[in-house]
């Protein structure tokens, strides 16, 4: 089998979800970097808008098969490699486990995502304050949000839906992550950060994390 490829931003939460899923998956990858922020940005170049004509990331290669959108991508993986599975059969759980991944994925990344906050500073000329109270806004509504959804605190599994990791944690743990990045206040999701921290004893988790050394 050729060996899968992903057109990868190192910061991208989106990315980082995906990385995850692979991990997870056990399955070999090669990563290509495309730098958001150099060059113009890598992703507007002839190239690769040749490849993902939206110029995101990421974009999967399997072949000859091109797919972008991270959960589009998640959900091929599942589909394609089903061992071990991010989604469980019971059709209950697996559809509140795809609507806590969609309130990250739909609801408030795209609300905080680089290109938007570019947009924000360079059409609207908000300041680096305004923007950080944009961004907290956002995380705190959603983590409001789904601390409710997992009935904390009564919440016991390790990870958001079981004790197995599911797509559910596969998108909470990268937006944590950028949660902290932009210095949110997370204390008051108790039971997020403790299902990201038992997260990040996995290596699968540990190796998808952003490195300072792609900056």
């Amino acid at each position: 089998m050729e060996m899968l490829k992903l057109f990868d931003y190192f910061r991208s939460t989106a990315c980082f979800r995906v990385r995850i899923a692979l991990n997870l998956k056990a399955l070999s990858y090669e990563c290509i970097p495309i730098h958001l922020l150099k060059n113009g940005g890598e992703q507007n170049s002839p190239h690769y808008a040749a490849i993902n004509p939206q110029t995101l990331v990421p974009t999967l290669q399997d072949g000859e098969f091109t797919l972008s959108q991270s959960l589009a991508i998640i959900e091929y993986l599942e589909e394609k490699f089903p061992q071990p599975p991010l989604l469980p059969v019971d059709l209950d759980l697996k559809s509140q486990i795809r609507s806590f991944a969609l309130a990250i994925v739909a609801d408030t990344h795209p609300l905080n995502n680089l290109r938007v906050l570019h947009y924000l500073t360079q059409e609207f000329h908000i300041t680096e304050e305004q923007k950080q109270v944009w961004y907290h806004h956002w995380i705190n509504k959603t983590f409001s949000g789904l601390e409710k959804m997992l009935n904390a605190p009564t919440h016991q599994s390790k990870f958001c839906f079981g004790d197995t990791p599911t797509l559910a944690d596969v998108c909470l743990v990268p937006q944590m992550y950028n949660a902290r990045r932009f210095h949110c206040d997370l204390s008051s999701f108790s039971t997020l950060m403790k299902i990201d921290t038992h997260c990040q004893t996995y290596p699968a988790f540990q190796e998808a994390f952003p490195t300072d050394a792609a900056a």
